[in-house]
């Protein structure tokens, strides 16, 4: 059954549940940077990442969490997402969403400065993206520049989260877990 609203998200499912099979459509014809990887696997990961790894049970983070990339990598906007799954979820996938019409320069300064005004669970959420993304260049052999830039994004995520740590647990857990994955790929394993 479809859901009155048009956006053809299934009703009677979880938010995360109806966030997964948007998240999966919306990515149905794009890959990883490896050329075989359904990008939807990465949308996956971090969420799993957020609820397995860094024990989040917030349903807005998690739905937003397999909605990350939707704005910045696909046809679909915010008011789509406010549609489908309400205004706390599209704000917090705004938030992640980065200026893809700015120089890179001014677009990952103000893309830092968007995260640091923003809600706990987008830093949540973006821990969770450089986590796996540090993870997914490992194992696919990403170039020496690109993965420099993976951990300098590592390294900024960290720094945006550190206060929330004090206040949520799952944040002091991810950056935990995120600099144990740096400190592996900068002694050298891995890389």
């Amino acid at each position: 059954m479809k859901d009155s609203s048009g956006s053809g998200v299934p009703v009677g499912l979880a938010l995360w549940q109806r966030a997964a099979s948007f998240a999966s459509y919306k990515h149905r014809h794009q890959l990883r940077k490896d050329g075989k990887t359904p990008y939807a696997s990465h949308t996956f990961r971090v969420c799993l990442t957020l609820s397995a790894g860094f024990g989040c049970r917030d349903e807005v983070a998690l739905a937003a969490a397999l909605l990350h990339d939707t704005i910045e990598d696909t046809t679909t906007d915010y008011d789509d997402l406010a549609k489908a799954f309400g205004v706390a979820v599209a704000d917090v996938v705004a938030s992640v969403t980065k200026n893809m019409a700015l120089p890179d320069e001014r677009r990952e300064r103000e893309y830092d400065e968007q995260l640091g005004r923003a809600d706990w669970r987008a830093r949540l959420i973006k821990l969770g993206d450089v986590y796996d993304n540090l993870a997914d260049g490992t194992s696919t052999g990403l170039g020496t520049e690109q993965m420099l830039k993976a951990r300098s994004r590592a390294r900024r995520a960290v720094a945006l989260a550190r206060e929330d740590a004090a206040s949520h647990p799952e944040s002091a857990k991810a950056i935990a877990m995120v600099e144990a994955s740096l400190d592996v790929l900068e002694r050298g394993v891995g890389c």
